[in-house]
């Protein structure tokens, strides 16, 4: 005898499928959500990671600027200390330059010649003063030549003026001075220089032998 099934199985079979694509839907949400949280996780733990090692980077960055600053300034100190040692072991080579210069100055003034100013301009000497003649002028510039401190004398001007009829001519003249102790290669540059801050006074008292 054939059964006959009168239930309304069809829309079961409809009803059960519509649960089952639910059920899917809802897992694939919670897939989805998972992957999502899982992908997020992943990213910000290396974004984490690299902004560590981007602040580790730049308080490094930072320490090696302030080693390199603190390696500036000793540099500028030692340029300091290097420029005065140098200045000092000039000024103790050339502390006696100015006693013998004036010491030969003194020297080496002849009869009938009188100093009124002496001008120093780096190893340049200016020296200004009377005569009674041309021919002591020549005289002295030949005296100067051989003093060994001054040397290549050079005549500015000569002329006569009044004020002094026993010196009547007045004359300038430029020298160039030497160290005569100063090593030859020194000397075939001209002389070694004039200590700084050593410079003569740029006027003295008239000096000079006694006309003859």
């Amino acid at each position: 005898m054939a059964r006959i099934n009168l239930l309304p199985w069809r829309e079961e079979r409809r009803k059960a499928r519509q649960k089952e694509f639910v059920g899917m839907l809802v897992l694939s949400a919670l897939a989805g959500v998972l992957l999502t949280g899982l992908i997020y996780t992943l990213y910000s733990g290396r974004i984490a990671n690299q902004n560590s090692r981007n602040e580790y980077l730049q308080a490094q960055i930072t320490d090696v600027d302030g080693k390199i600053a603190d390696i500036k300034r000793l540099d500028d100190e030692k340029a300091n200390l290097l420029q005065r040692k140098q200045v000092i072991e000039q000024l103790q080579a050339n502390r006696s330059q100015m006693v013998h210069l004036f010491d030969s100055l003194v020297r080496t003034i002849p009869d009938g010649v009188a100093l009124t100013a002496i001008k120093q301009e780096g190893n340049i000497l200016t020296l200004t003063g009377r005569s009674q003649s041309n021919a002591r002028v020549s005289t002295y510039m030949r005296t100067l030549e051989g003093s060994g401190w001054m040397t290549h004398p050079d005549l500015d001007v000569i002329e006569a003026k009044d004020g002094n009829p026993g010196l009547p001519y007045e004359f300038t003249l430029k020298v160039t001075l030497v160290d005569p102790n100063a090593p030859k290669d020194e000397d075939s540059q001209g002389g070694a220089p004039a200590a700084p801050g050593a410079a003569a006074p740029a006027a003295a008292p008239a000096a000079g032998g006694n006309a003859s």
